[in-house]
């Protein structure tokens, strides 16, 4: 069978400029959810819906078989001040489609559903749901976590996140810790109190320095990275207290738990997790998806990167999509027309006649 590609990047295109033309901040994806709800029941599907999380099955639909979940989310960072262009005019300029979301991840999100609905001109032994996600980019509680239940048994799952359409097998985790240290008020100008910057300093410098035991040969070391800090309220008082947060990354040899727990052993600060949710995930390597991907000479790599893979439970999932993780959250973002093009083309070959 010969299949219209030209057509379904043509749906994609069209679908993507309109997301960026709405504003869809995280827990603001209302209206962005109502448009790729109209647009699946415009193609016939019975669309499910909670909260702004959007999905839909395959019409046939066949009890027994496996299932591939296809998803994607639909929400935004908010842009940063050095934006030049209007982030929610779709701008279409030299074969770059410029706009808020439009590398991440709203290209991943219509190549998706664009694949999605050329299979269902197929006949496959595996079923497929595709599912419009929201709040990603603030792992907010009320993303895939609040419909994964209600989607049902899951047995392998595409994260549509822009990856150059190389096949990330693995990502770090992510654990936020806020930190405080504790010393004694004084005068500056005194030699007393107890300076609570000087035990933050001893405790970044551990951090700064210490390496975990165990190293990923695919997502390298456990990283850690201090990334705020604040202390004092005027000069000539010693400050009680000196507050910073640490971003951790783990990988998959690594609980957040254990990794929380090794932490707070050669800390001399309090420490507080945020959340152990977000652990290291992944896919193995002789996984047929990834397999599949390899006979198609896809590229794989272990992704830096968080995403909703995170939260995902219970099933394998690989990280693939159109566009540039290095484009992400920036300035004037945008994705390459062509990207979109060769996404569709590529998930397609990787899913047609896919054996799970």
């Amino acid at each position: 069978m010969v299949v219209d590609f030209q057509k379904y990047t043509d749906l994609a295109l069209s679908t993507l400029k309109e997301l960026i033309s709405i504003q869809s901040y995280s827990k603001e994806e209302n209206s962005v959810a109502d448009l790729i709800e109209q647009k699946l029941k415009d193609f016939g599907f019975k669309v499910h819906r909670k909260g702004n999380n959007v999905w839909v099955f395959n019409h046939d639909f066949e009890e027994g078989k496996p299932v591939l979940l296809m998803n994607s989310h639909l929400d935004t960072v908010k842009p940063n001040e050095k934006w030049t262009k209007d982030p929610f005019n779709p701008e279409l300029s030299d074969d770059k489609l410029y706009g808020l979301g439009s590398n991440d991840a709203g290209g991943c999100l219509v190549s998706l559903m664009a694949t999605f609905l050329a299979l269902e001109n197929t006949k496959q032994d595996y079923n497929r749901v595709f599912c419009a996600s929201a709040e990603e980019e603030i792992s907010g509680k009320n993303g895939f976590e609040l419909v994964q239940n209600e989607i049902g048994k899951i047995d392998v799952g595409i994260v549509g996140e822009p990856t150059l359409m190389d096949m990330a097998i693995a990502e770090k985790g992510l654990m936020v810790i806020d930190c405080e240290a504790i010393g004694v008020p004084g005068h500056a100008a005194r030699n007393e109190g107890l300076n609570a910057i000087d035990i933050a300093m001893e405790d970044i410098k551990f951090l700064h320095t210490y390496q975990f035991d165990k190293e990923s040969e695919i997502l390298g070391p456990v990283k850690m990275t201090v990334t705020q800090i604040n202390a004092g309220k005027q000069h000539n008082v010693i400050p009680a207290s000196c507050k910073f947060v640490l971003d951790v990354r783990t990988n998959e040899h690594y609980k957040n738990e254990k990794a929380f727990e090794i932490i707070k052993k050669n800390l001399k600060s309090e420490v507080k997790a945020r959340s152990f949710r977000m652990n290291s995930s992944g896919i193995p390597l002789e996984h047929p998806l990834v397999q599949a991907g390899l006979s198609l000479n896809m590229n794989y790599y272990g992704s830096p990167t968080t995403s909703d893979q995170a939260i995902m439970k219970g099933f394998p999932t690989l990280k693939l999509g159109p566009g540039d993780s290095a484009r992400s959250h920036t300035a004037n973002e945008f994705i390459y027309v062509k990207e979109i093009g060769d996404g569709i083309k590529k998930y397609y070959n990787l899913l047609n006649g896919l054996k799970i």
